[in-house]
């Protein structure tokens, strides 16, 4: 049997390649794939139309900087094509309005996501007061904390001058009227990721098995599962009728 060797170097920069877990990484900060891979998750990551892969190429951008530097008429330019050239222009002016909360998951900073992001934006205001102790505050683990602090000292100070206010948008915390388990099928609603969208939306929580904080079992097949004898035993609501109910309540 013939034995795969690993490579040792980046296929894009030739940079020694780091394994971690039997996966192998590029840790090279000049390293042209993976500069357009992050440049694509910040672009996916604030929504702004028009820029994908294939336009990045074309705008021959090289950083995420690069994005915010470039006037109308280049981009009309590098795009020949007045049209979309103003229309991509106008989407870079409105991501320039993003908050701290949806800019830090687009750094492709590691562990640093939507849900880190909001458990900062609980504690404080702004980059500026991102340290270990407001990391620790806002429910951080170790190693996110140290990812991103170490970001915030290296790297920021590259892209500081962005056109962006840096400052969260404080999430505010809906009120729970109750926590629903489904068990079985619905007939109510033709999948349960749409009950789930609309019990979330009216402010139930949703969980997938019957814990103590469940106030709610919906069961619109009948049948007696043991989610529903667990449900009958705890005093729990049992519901027949998902929609019916949300509309009465």
């Amino acid at each position: 049997m013939t034995q795969i060797q690993a490579p040792t170097n980046c296929p894009s920069c030739s940079s020694l390649l780091d394994e971690v877990n039997f996966v192998l990484f590029c840790r090279s900060a000049s390293c042209g794939a993976k500069q357009a891979k992050q440049i694509q998750h910040f672009t996916k990551t604030l929504k702004i139309k028009g820029l994908g892969e294939a336009t990045i190429s074309k705008l021959d951008l090289a950083g995420i900087s690069d994005i915010y530097t470039l006037s109308k008429d280049e981009i009309c330019t590098m795009l020949e094509s007045t049209k979309l050239g103003e229309k991509l222009y106008a989407e870079i002016e409105i991501s320039q309005q993003a908050s701290l909360n949806v800019l830090l998951p687009a750094f492709s900073i590691p562990l640093i996501g939507k849900v880190a992001s909001d458990k900062l934006s609980k504690v404080v205001e702004d980059i500026y007061s991102i340290n270990a102790t407001t990391c620790l505050e806002a429910g951080l683990g170790e190693k996110a904390t140290e990812n991103l602090l170490t970001w915030i000292e290296v790297s920021f100070p590259e892209i500081e001058h962005l056109p962006f206010s840096w400052n969260f948008t404080k999430v505010v915390q809906k009120a729970i009227k109750g926590t629903v388990c489904i068990s079985g099928k619905l007939k109510s609603y033709k999948t349960k990721t749409d009950a789930h969208k609309d019990l979330e939306a009216l402010g139930y929580s949703v969980k997938s098995s019957i814990t103590k904080d469940v106030t709610i079992l919906v069961n619109e097949s009948g049948i007696e599962s043991l989610k529903t004898k667990k449900a009958r035993e705890s005093g729990v609501t049992i519901v027949d009728n998902l929609q019916q109910f949300l509309l009465e309540n």
